[in-house]
């Protein structure tokens, strides 16, 4: 492998896909005289989140008058992402790189796979199905697609299943097993989430997904080589690991079903099995998930329990802090611009000399007084006296003293204090006389009302 490929390679995980998708089968002659059924899918996830093994099991459905012979070929599987390979099973295939390489696609990585045959009927001692190791495995080519617009791809890989006679024989299951790198991909959150509830992940599964841009090229040129599924079970499954540790927040399509599984330990399984009537649509399962620690599944209980001791052994303290900084800085401290002026406060009446102006002894009338200066008044009168009464308004304005210290900070150095009071007399509800006083003094801190 050249330096170039190495390089790519280190680009795969910032070029992943946002979703991982499952796979398609390709025959190596046109009009396949067959079908895959069963066909199961099977992705495995732990808590440790590393490379997600994913067990592919299938089987060939062949109709009743077809001749083996006619069927005999090898099949190809297209995977969306990139897989691990097991050194042990022998060399790379050579002439699969080349092929992949001659179609315009940048080789990253070469090896083969796992491939078993399962005898359904033959048992071992410890009661499980025979497994048979098929030479060689499955040799696969993961490759990229570099230039365009869209610059680099994410990985795909280009796996040959050589043929087998146990494809069509109705005893057996092959299986093929490959650890997937890009299948689970990190949900954003905020620090207190992952904190307090742990990471959030996302998985997903689908089949016929060729939107992929390295997957779409290939299935274009051989879509007449398309193995469709068969009337046999086919289903899409997730099996996570310990399931005590599992929070599963969505899944999707509604049709998904969870359950613990029936021969797994403390594990939790969504599966959704596939309609045959769909074509090449990709169907899909989503799973959003999330594996959380000891600590974190007693926060619901901890949080509240940390709150009300906080509130009962430090509030007094922080209630009297917090009351001496009210008294000292309230009013004190503005956050404005640098040409705002803070407006002055008014307390009961002020009223300006442009109001008083229009109170015209011997003219102005009690009702039109009130009209005026408004019905917030005293109003004193005398039994000896009845024709006469007297109207008081009183009230108080804060005039503020700013200081700036910065653009958009600024101090109060004191307060200027104005008490107000207004004396109207009238007689025979006509003004007689007006007097008006102002009292002016100097306060650091707003006084009581």
């Amino acid at each position: 492998m050249t330096w170039r490929a190495w390089v790519l390679a280190a680009l795969l995980l910032s070029a992943a896909p946002a979703v991982a998708h499952a796979q398609i089968f390709l025959s190596s002659r046109p009009d396949p005289p067959f079908a895959i059924g069963p066909l199961f899918v099977r992705a495995s996830v732990t808590p440790a989140l590393g490379p997600v093994v994913v067990d592919i099991q299938f089987s060939l459905d062949v109709p009743p008058k077809q001749s083996v012979a006619a069927v005999e070929q090898d099949l190809h599987l297209l995977w969306p992402t990139a897989v691990i390979g097991d050194p042990a099973l022998g060399p790379p295939d050579a002439e699969l790189e080349r092929d992949i390489a001659g179609r315009g696609f940048t080789v990253v990585e070469t090896g083969r796979l796992a491939l078993r045959a399962r005898n359904l009927y033959a048992r071992r001692e410890n009661g499980r199905s025979a497994s048979e190791p098929v030479p060689g495995g499955a040799p696969y080519v993961t490759f990229v697609r570099e230039g365009g617009a869209l610059g680099l791809s994410s990985p795909a890989t280009w796996i040959r299943l050589p043929w087998d006679p146990r494809f069509v024989n109705r005893v057996y299951m092959m299986g093929l097993r490959m650890p997937t790198r890009g299948l689970v991909k990190d949900k954003p959150a905020t620090w207190l989430e992952h904190m307090l509830w742990g990471a959030r992940h996302r998985l997903s599964l689908s089949f016929h997904e060729i939107r992929h841009r390295a997957v779409f090229p290939i299935y274009l040129q051989q879509r007449d080589r398309v193995v469709r599924l068969g009337d046999e079970p086919a289903q899409l499954i997730v099996n996570f690991a310990e399931a005590g540790r599992l929070k599963i927040d969505e899944m999707f399509p509604q049709t998904a079903r969870r359950a613990l599984s029936e021969t797994l330990e403390s594990t939790d399984t969504v599966s959704m099995f596939l309609d045959r009537g769909e074509g090449i649509t990709p169907q899909v399962v989503t799973v959003q998930f999330g594996y959380f620690t000891g600590l974190q599944s007693w926060a619901p209980v901890l949080i509240p329990a940390l709150f009300f001791v906080l509130g009962n052994v430090a509030g007094v303290l922080i209630r009297n802090v917090a009351e001496r900084l009210s008294k000292r800085w309230s009013g004190k401290v503005l956050l404005a611009r640098a040409a705002a002026t803070p407006p002055a406060r008014h307390e009961g009446v002020v009223l300006e000399p442009a109001t008083l102006a229009r109170v015209v002894p011997g003219v102005t009338t009690y009702d039109e007084v009130l009209g005026l200066c408004g019905h917030d008044v005293e109003e004193h009168s005398r039994l000896a006296t009845p024709d006469r009464k007297t109207l008081i308004y009183r009230g108080r304005r804060l005039v503020p003293d700013r200081r700036r210290l910065l653009p958009w900070l600024a101090t109060i150095h004191h307060w200027d204090l104005e008490q107000h009071e207004v004396q109207i007399e009238l007689e025979r509800d006509v003004v007689r006389d007006v007097q008006a006083r102002v009292l002016r003094s100097r306060v650091n801190a707003i006084p009581p009302a």
